[in-house]
């Protein structure tokens, strides 16, 4: 079992800055993919960003290159991500994700793969 909580969401202005974290515990070492996923109420949920534990594996989605980073604290078990010059289009829940493996089809990462997911967090950005 792995255990995902979320925090950093709100509200900020376009082109500000707001900066996720995802506290992970229990079996996180089987869950090496660590992942961000984003949903609209009634839309499919869509991968930002992933990273693979131990890797250098790192995945963006086209949407949010150059402005979104992600990392790793390994000795805090924390997953961030850094969001830049949001603009009011990435308004949307946000999930964080735990997997086995990155899932990837055509060149997207994919919900399918993950395991588990956290409790969500939004990010609302306005013009």
């Amino acid at each position: 079992q792995v255990r995902l909580v979320e925090s950093g969401g709100g509200s900020v202005q376009a082109g500000g800055s707001l900066r996720l974290s995802c506290a992970a515990s229990g079996d996180t070492y089987r869950n090496p993919c660590m992942a961000w996923f984003r949903q609209r109420p009634g839309k499919e949920r869509e991968g930002v960003a992933a990273v693979v534990t131990g890797t250098s594996f790192t995945y963006y989605a086209d949407s949010v290159k150059g402005r979104f980073t992600i990392s790793q604290d390994n000795a805090k078990n924390t997953l961030y991500l850094q969001m830049n010059s949001l603009k009011p289009e990435d308004t949307y829940m946000y999930y964080c994700a735990a997997a086995p493996y990155c899932s990837l089809i055509g060149g997207q990462i994919r919900a399918g793969g993950v395991t588990y997911w956290g409790q969500g967090t939004q990010v609302t950005v306005s013009s």
